[in-house]
């Protein structure tokens, strides 16, 4: 062999290498959408599912496992595979809406989910964001989806049969289906929902095959009729078969929509020409988007969690737009079932996600953040109402005035150029008025909130106590936006008051908030541990850090800086009880996760004590909060069907430790500050759509080095427990100094604390 071959081969080898090296660094390969699958209705490990998508997509797909309307759709646990259904599902407690379901089978045919459910194993499925694959052994038949935001493309392998078939259901409570042989299409519509839509509420959809039809049927509640070729009834569906050689792959292409039959053909032309060319446009979108943020450690399950929980972090809320025929973007309305202009976005409750992710979205996706802003912008015009709690219209669901947050977060972040004013004024209206017939939008109680200055425990409002807490923020987030809209000082006077009804919870008796009676006095049946009762799925220990606004107030409440950190310490070392009497009896999820972390009375799995570790930053102790961030992302995530401690809510818990994970956290969205925690990588990189970068550098980080010795930030030393937006978004570059020794010197002056309204 000459030299110069050998060269070559070496130089062949090299790229070849170098290729692969890339490929395996794609943050795309360190997803696994089956986190938190391994759940049910007593314990939440996630509540997920493994969503089949684009980020934000209008459309998910999912193998479906659960009986037909159950909120547990998959489950990790289970061994049968009904179908492979279109969802647009934000959580079992919400359920779904506009699905329908696609199964290859062979053989006998079978229609009943029952009787059609097809065994699998874990062990021949690939769950990726972008590409889902699986072995449905009873029909000998390989399934492969790939999808775009609002299509899909399917790859059927089948056995050599001359009993193929493709089942199409379109699920109960009104359905259509009728099989155009001739085009080799079917089309239809489903109206199966949960909740939250109008009366004309359908998901059309249409599904193309490449292979000519040998058998048609259409299914009427559940009976099989091959002499017609539609049907209109309360469960409709659709067979088309064929014989298959062995190894014969048969094509499915699928889309919908939430306006019209004519609309879902032009969402088709979404899809690549083949398969493979529509999975590889998606692995590029993926890692696109994934690769805004990059991170490098030696631990491959730290990687494996960040991208999984980031994929997560960008599942939600789901478009709910479409283009049009002369490329506008239009939406239907589930407010009023009309057909309007502009973006609209679903699927999340603000309860959750106004505390990480939409500030993590804000901060490193803010092109998608206006999005999302002018949506709920048109969500308000359309029914009088931010929604709250959206799956696709208002919920009622959750506590709080949340959108509150949500938007002034955006708009004190520059994301919100255009209708400003009116966007605020419907802020004002939401503050003042509830629903007429969903409690969730606009305030519950509002009428004794704003006279009495707290929501009472005893005029039958539930979560009395939570309602208040989150209204004194959100009346600081419209005192923020106003100020900075120049609004009239007597209107800001007004919500300034109102940011310190928290104070009107504060029960000194316990140094903890409590329920109030409308006399003034507190129950005096109050026990902190007890859960509901005055809070929202949590107690007293969980809900009292609930001022995001105003630390420092909550500080001088409980008296002084010692006896704050007393009480966040508590928070740790008392045992996980729930109050005892009948609560056992009345166990909920949320009760047990808390129970089986064994972190005493902190519950991450659910979002209203998320904050708190950070909170040692506001008064001295800046190392605690190092030492609890760093159990807490060791502890209680990981890359597994159980990697959560609870319900993983629309991305919030995966913001969560994405956020945590670069070393700093949202504790007050509207501040326009991230407080410092104790980064995980020894090295990240956030790409900011700007064109500039952060840079987090920790030298000596390990598994032990969860302290912060020094801190410098363009080069100069940094001793404040906070970063600025404004520092950020001009690109920086950060560098910790890891060490296993506490510096108790370090962020313990008052100028380093984080904001608080008091220090104003």
């Amino acid at each position: 062999m000459s030299r110069r071959m050998i060269f070559v081969i070496a130089a062949v080898i090299m790229v070849v290498g170098y290729q692969a090296q890339a490929q395996k660094n794609e943050p795309l390969n360190y997803v696994t959408t089956i986190v938190g699958t391994d759940s049910d209705y007593l314990l939440s490990n996630g509540n997920t599912y493994p969503a089949i998508a684009m980020p934000w997509g209008m459309n998910f797909w999912m193998p479906q496992t659960g009986k037909m309307g159950e909120g547990w759709a998959y489950t990790y646990s289970s061994d049968r595979i009904r179908g492979f259904k279109q969802t647009h599902q934000p959580s079992p407690w919400i359920n779904d809406y506009g699905q329908f379901s696609i199964l290859p089978v062979t053989g006998k045919l079978e229609f009943d989910e029952e009787k059609r459910a097809c065994w699998f194993t874990h062990k021949t499925e690939v769950t990726k964001p972008h590409y889902y694959k699986v072995y449905l052994s009873d029909y000998d038949v390989t399934t492969e989806i790939t999808p775009t935001e609002r299509a899909a493309m399917f790859r059927f392998t089948f056995p050599e049969s001359e009993m193929s078939y493709i089942l199409v259901d379109a699920f109960d409570r009104g359905s259509y289906v009728k099989i155009i042989p001739e085009e080799q299409k079917i089309i239809g519509y489903t109206t199966k929902n949960s909740g939250g839509v109008p009366d004309n509420f359908k998901n059309y959809f249409v599904i193309e095959f490449d292979k000519e039809f040998t058998y048609t049927a259409v299914v009427s509640n559940n009976e099989i009729n091959t002499n017609e070729l539609e049907t209109e009834v309360e469960h409709a569906g659709g067979v088309i078969g064929f014989s298959t050689k062995r190894d014969e792959v048969v094509h499915a292409r699928v889309a919908s929509s939430f306006i019209s039959l004519d609309q879902a053909y032009l969402n088709l032309k979404e899809l690549k020409p083949s398969f493979d060319e529509t999975k590889e446009a998606g692995a590029k979108v993926w890692n696109d988007v994934l690769s805004r943020v990059e991170v490098d450690g030696d631990n491959i399950d730290h990687l494996r969690t960040f991208y999984s929980c980031l994929y997560r972090t960008l599942l939600f809320p789901r478009k709910f737009y479409e283009i049009n025929e002369k490329g506008e973007t239009v939406h239907y309305s589930p407010f009023n079932g009309e057909v309007l202009p502009g973006y609209l976005f679903t699927d999340m409750g603000f309860w959750d996600t106004y505390r990480s992710l939409i500030p993590f979205v804000n901060l490193v996706y803010p092109s998608m953040g206006e999005k999302i802003q002018a949506g709920l912008y048109n969500s308000y015009l359309e029914s009088g109402f931010y929604p709250e709690w959206a799956s696709p219209g208002h919920r009622d669901c959750m506590v709080g005035n949340g959108s509150a947050s949500v938007i002034a977060d955006a708009f004190m972040k520059g994301l919100i150029k255009e209708d400003a004013e009116k966007m605020y004024e419907g802020m004002l209206y939401g503050a003042n008025h509830v629903h007429p017939t969903v409690g969730s939008s606009g305030r519950l109680g509002v009428e004794y909130y704003n006279t009495l200055g707290y929501v009472p425990y005893d005029v039958n409002i539930r979560d009395n106590a939570s309602r208040t807490l989150e209204y004194a923020y959100d009346d600081w987030c419209i005192y923020q936006m106003g100020k900075k809209l120049n609004r009239p000082q007597e209107e800001l006077d007004v919500y300034l008051k109102r940011c310190y009804n928290y104070k009107n919870q504060f029960n000194k008796k316990f140094n903890l908030m409590s329920g109030r009676k409308k006399d003034g006095s507190f129950p005096e049946n109050f026990k902190p541990v007890s859960w509901w009762d005055a809070f929202t799925e949590g107690n007293s220990w969980h809900y009292s850090w609930s001022v995001f606004h105003d630390i420092q107030g909550l500080i001088n409440l409980m008296g002084d800086e010692e006896t704050f950190v007393s009480m966040l310490d508590s928070v740790f070392v008392m045992p996980p009880t729930f109050g005892g009497g009948d609560t056992k009896g009345n166990l909920v999820h949320e009760m047990r996760e808390m129970q089986v972390i064994d972190m005493g009375q902190y519950a991450h799995g659910n979002q209203p004590i998320q904050h708190m570790i950070y909170l040692y930053n506001y008064a001295g102790t800046p190392w605690k909060t190092q030492y609890w961030i760093r159990e807490a992302m060791e502890r209680l995530y990981q890359p597994t069907p159980d990697g959560y401690c609870g319900d993983e809510d629309n991305g919030q818990t995966s913001a969560w430790y994405v956020l945590s994970s670069l070393g700093f956290y949202s504790v007050c969205p509207g501040a326009n500050q991230y407080v410092i925690g104790s980064p995980l990588f020894k090295s990240a990189k956030i790409n900011l759509e700007n064109g500039k970068a952060i840079t987090i550098n920790a030298e000596n980080n390990g598994a032990d080095n969860v302290y912060i010795e020094a801190l410098k930030v363009n080069g100069k030393d940094y001793s404040k427990n906070y970063f600025t937006q404004e520092d950020l978004v001009k690109g920086a570059t950060i560098n910790f100094e890891m060490s296993n020794n506490p510096n108790m010197e370090r962020g313990t002056d008052k100028s380093d604390y984080p904001y608080s309204l008091t220090n104003e």
